[in-house]
């Protein structure tokens, strides 16, 4: 149990990787998209995507040359929500 929770601190822990995981959640998106979104370079958007990864909260189809990134668990943005909530109360 102790390390699920950890990879779960260790994904929402970024400002960054909460805004790749929000972007996500409406639709699927390429690295370069992303980081067209979130004003970040390819490389730093590419990082955050594969510990997104690796940590399970992704899915990736390979279409080439281009990886399509999805969320691979949806009820992550009801902790996103409660976690902006808290944020905003500081």
């Amino acid at each position: 149990m102790e390390l699920k929770e950890e990879k779960l601190s260790r994904a929402i822990s970024a400002y960054s990787r909460r805004e790749i995981l929000r972007l996500l959640a409406s639709k699927e998106l390429t690295v370069k998209e992303i980081a067209s979104s979130t004003k970040m370079s390819m490389s730093l958007a590419s990082r955050h995507l594969k510990m997104l990864y690796d940590l399970g909260f992704l899915v990736v189809r390979k279409e080439y040359p281009y990886k399509h990134y999805s969320l691979k668990i949806k009820e992550i943005m009801g902790l996103l929500d409660a976690y902006d909530r808290v944020i905003n109360k500081l």
